[in-house]
């Protein structure tokens, strides 16, 4: 199995290594200080497991990298290492697309043993939630994103851009500032869990935010 090892702190990262030495059946490819280093050196090496400390510098945290890295290369793996066991965090590395979530508090062997599972296709999230909350997650991450979450304003606003219209045409016709339009589709992106403008458009499109009214 070839693992990177992510993780900003440096004796952390380095102990992390030392202790996955031990695994005949580990190879260590690559280890990170950051998110972006982090993308870059999975493309050279095409590690089957990444282990990512959630907490890094440089705006690009654990759960951001962990999207962007399996939307550029699915197959990998990915276990969120952390301090944290609050449900919030939890729920992020679920909707992050990670199939593990492992305390830093942990033994090795529990830190082998979700490589491992991930590895084989499993499941390895080990927290005070217990499987019936994070199945309950999983499920609800897997629901299509609904047009029933947007207000009235914000489906307009959809449409409008669905239709072509600029963010100034679109805050002229609903008597509203352009800044009030950029702000109503960040919050229309954030509601859809979608990243880029085509993306919002695609899903105008698809929901049928085309009439002319």
């Amino acid at each position: 199995m070839k693992v990177m090892v992510v993780d900003d702190h440096d004796l952390i990262r380095k102990g992390i290594i030392l202790l996955l030495e031990r695994y005949t059946d580990i190879e260590v490819t690559a280890d990170a200080g950051d998110g972006h280093e982090a993308l870059r050196l999975a493309m050279q090496t095409e590690p089957d497991v990444v282990l990512m400390d959630i907490s890094m510098p440089d705006g690009l945290d654990g759960f951001t990298t962990t999207k962007q890295l399996l939307q550029q290369q699915p197959h990998i793996k990915v276990v969120l290492l952390t301090m944290h066991d609050e449900e919030a965090y939890i729920r992020k590395a679920v909707q992050s697309g990670a199939p593990g979530y492992i305390l830093k508090k942990s033994e090795g062997s529990e830190l082998y043993e979700a490589i491992y599972q991930v590895y084989h296709g499993d499941r390895y999230y080990r927290t005070d939630l217990s499987d019936e909350q994070i199945d309950k997650m999983m499920k609800e991450k897997e629901k299509p994103a609904s047009a029933s979450s947007l207000t009235m304003r914000e489906q307009e606003v959809l449409r409008l851009t669905v239709l072509g219209y600029t963010n100034k045409e679109i805050a002229e016709r609903l008597y509203i500032s352009a800044k009030t339009v950029e702000n109503h589709k960040a919050n229309i992106m954030n509601k859809l869990g979608l990243k880029q403008k085509h993306e919002m458009i695609q899903f105008g499109i698809k929901n049928y935010f085309t009439d002319i009214s």
